[in-house]
């Protein structure tokens, strides 16, 4: 009945390797009861009812607040406080040590087995009732400490007192602590196997964090929104993502606009200012640069340290909910870039989290990637995938996310991503693809379509890697689109060269087609294509000024016409001049000018005509639906193509001019003869163009051209792409 005195020198240094084992009530022969209670501060310790009622005095049996005793009276309810008190007072203490386990004996086998998809709603820290009474419970995997304890002002980050209780088969770690609620700052003392006390963590499944420098976790609940987006849910469902309108607007919130001309805006004045913009502007998806909390903000949000917890830099997490609602209300689709690939080494994240190398490879040569100084998950071991997918659910689930967009998948493909002969260690085939990464990536796409209807998964893949947007049942990743890097790599290029040059870089606009179908395809100009000296979309298009704004409008009318889903970063819809900074704002004061006002009307032109024309969007990854009409004028630089949407939808002739010389009486093949209207010309004045064109409307003759039964001879303006479609009438 008396701990023998070693063991209670034990729980007072919070040395003892099982303090719910000691501590707590404990049932003895005849219905006695005896307590033991570790509350450091404390001179004098009695047991009471919830009601006050006395149950009995603790003996003091160490200095540093360790009690023991067996209770006067029989008391067979399970709840008890402690009053304790010293020289300076008295005070109530709710014991946590009196509270038996959360987790359950489902739980244990799901996270053994890493397929637990709502690890979510059992590791972390959950506001909760638990027997009665209302605090935290704490969980968090960390197999191989030795101790691990919650921490923060709740218990003046004294590690010896709410060490938590080891569920051994998963080497979860579990705590309840009464009283605590939404707001309380918490981070994870552990000492690890060798006896080493290791630096605070942050929780790796926390929903909250501190706003920077500040690196603890803080509790938050993901449970509770008032959503008013049942409408778009529902449709969402519903929808097949290829076969739908898609113009994504791609977001860094902290720069995109700034409050007072210097400081980060909030969730909710991020959402004043961008829901009516984007809406406004006619793109259907806007695509967020990580909003996961990052200790950098140079890194944009790519070295994510809390992968479940919405950056603390705009508010609170139900900020970034109701901006997801708002966004939804307005029609407009939400994605998130996510980055499983890799995660800093920072001393507060994941890094050796409990003193071995428990999330990332302990070989460098498997678990650090030399471009970006980071670890790499170890996608091999089942709990580290589990927490992985299952944050990847998190954010469709508790935000309703409706895509993800995952980065650097390449680096997550090829054991010898960046790395030189001897730096890599091949598999177990001897070749150099990443089957663990292959068959996470797998995984999550299944879980991801099989969870949530209508929602979809982006890759950022930069190579050959064959079926990537393929099914995981038929060979391939199981992403439901890919990002087409080869065609804004050509293209980009392309319009690089001075016009009187691009009669020899041809085939950068027409080698795409060779590949289009191959995948779904997402065209990306991308945040990286701005940034690190490589300048503006703008300042890339070659010529003086006028040509620059003329080829980028061109540019635009071009990608806008051709098969594949479409992506603009923000601020290229207006033809922003400088570089991106991420810690500006936008100039936004150059739209006080007529001209970059008028390519702003050109990109909310052309989202309006993509969702309004199913041969724009229908069969964007079909062959069917494209068809060259001119591919070979090389020497004039023009090019021609038809669009189709299947159904009883009417095709859409595009027609790009890449010279600056205006020319009349181009003749061009068409499916049938009869009026064709104009129904976007790039070079139109309220553009800023210099009004060339066809006057709305040609006639095309049954006279074969270019293998098509009809054609017609159109005014191709300089600089420009034109639109056509077979009148209404």
């Amino acid at each position: 009945m008396r701990l023998p005195d070693d063991e209670i020198a034990l729980i007072a240094s919070g040395e003892h390797g099982d303090p719910f084992a000691v501590l707590g009530r404990h049932r003895l022969e005849r219905g006695r009861t005896l307590v033991r209670a570790f509350v450091p501060g404390a001179e004098r310790l009695a047991v009471m009812t919830p009601d006050g009622e006395p149950l009995g005095t603790l003996e003091r049996r160490h200095d540093g607040g360790v009690f023991e005793g067996v209770l006067t009276r029989q008391y067979d309810l399970g709840r008890y406080v402690l009053a304790a008190g010293n020289a300076g007072g008295d005070w109530t203490v709710e014991d946590p040590y009196g509270f038996a386990p959360v987790l359950g004996a489902m739980d244990d086998w799901l996270i053994v087995e890493g397929t637990h998809e709502r690890l979510y709603d059992k590791l972390g820290a959950h506001e909760i009732e638990h027997e009665g009474v209302d605090g935290v419970h704490f969980a968090v995997w960390a197999p191989n400490a030795r101790r691990v304890s919650v921490v923060g002002d709740f218990n003046a980050w004294d590690g010896r007192r709410h060490v938590m209780r080891r569920r051994v088969d998963t080497g979860v770690w579990e705590i309840f602590v009464p009283g605590l609620g939404e707001g309380t700052v918490y981070k994870y003392e552990i000492v690890g196997d060798n006896g080493a006390l290791l630096p605070l963590k942050a929780d790796p499944v926390g929903f909250g964090a501190e706003f920077r420098p500040g690196t603890a976790s803080v509790v938050r609940r993901t449970d509770d929104f008032v959503w008013t987006d049942e409408a778009w849910m529902e449709r969402r469902a519903a929808q097949e993502p290829r076969k739908t309108p898609m113009s994504i607007y791609e977001v860094h919130l902290g720069s995109w606009r700034r409050a007072d001309g210097w400081r980060f805006q909030t969730y909710d004045e991020i959402a004043d200012s961008l829901v009516p913009y984007v809406a406004d502007m006619g793109f259907t998806h806007v695509e967020f640069l990580p909003v996961n909390e990052h200790p950098l903000d140079d890194s944009w949000g790519y070295q994510p340290i809390g992968l479940f917890a919405p950056t603390s830099r705009f508010g609170e997490p139900a900020g970034f909910a109701r901006l997801v609602d708002r966004l939804h209300n307005a029609g407009i689709g939400v994605i998130l870039d996510w980055v499983p690939a890799h995660f800093p080494t920072d001393v507060h994240g994941l890094s050796h989290f409990d003193g071995t190398a428990l999330y990332e490879h302990a070989d460098p040569r498997l678990g650090f990637h030399p471009d970006w100084n980071t670890a790499i998950y170890n996608f091999g071991r089942v709990e580290v995938a589990n927490t992985l997918y299952a944050n990847a659910l998190f954010w469709l689930d508790r935000y309703h996310v409706d895509a993800l967009r995952v980065d650097a998948v390449a680096s997550m493909l090829y054991l010898d991503y960046s790395r030189e002969a001897g730096q890599w260690l091949p598999n177990k085939f001897g070749g150099r693809e990443n089957l663990e990464a292959i068959d996470f990536l797998r995984r999550l796409n299944e879980v991801v379509y099989g969870r949530f209807p209508g929602t979809f998964t982006v890759a950022e893949e930069s190579t050959s890697w064959p079926g990537v947007s393929r099914p995981a049942y038929l060979g391939g990743l199981g992403f439901g689109f890919k990002w087409n890097m080869g065609w804004m790599h050509d293209t980009l290029d392309y319009m690089k060269h001075e016009a009187i040059h691009r009669r020899w870089h041809h085939s950068e606009m027409t080698f795409a087609l060779v590949y289009a179908f191959a995948e779904n395809f997402v065209l990306p100009l991308s945040h990286d294509e701005v940034v690190h000296g490589k300048g503006s979309l703008y300042g890339k298009m070659s010529g003086d000024d006028w040509q620059k704004r003329a080829t980028l409008r061109a540019y635009y009318g071009a990608m806008w016409g051709f098969p594949g889903k479409k992506l603009l970063f923000m601020g290229q819809e207006f033809a922003q001049i400088r570089e991106w900074n991420f810690s500006a704002e936008l100039d936004w004061w150059l739209l006080h000018d007529e001209r970059h006002r008028g390519i702003q009307s050109l990109v909310r032109d052309l989202n309006t005509r993509l969702v309004a024309e199913p041969a724009l969007h229908r069969l964007d990854s079909e062959p069917d639906g494209f068809r060259w009409v001119v591919v070979s004028d090389n020497e004039q630089s023009v090019f021609a193509w038809l669009r189709f949407g299947g159904g009883d939808s009417r095709p859409v002739l595009v027609v790009c001019n890449f010279t600056p010389v205006p020319r009349s009486g181009y003749r061009v093949g068409l499916p049938w003869a009869g009026r064709w209207r104009e129904i976007l010309n790039t070079d139109a004045t309220h553009y800023g163009g210099g009004g060339w064109g066809n006057l709305g409307v040609i006639e095309a003759r049954e006279e074969a051209a270019h293998g098509w039964p009809a054609s017609a001879d159109l005014t191709l303006p300089p600089l420009s792409t034109l639109w056509l479609a077979p009148a209404e009438d």
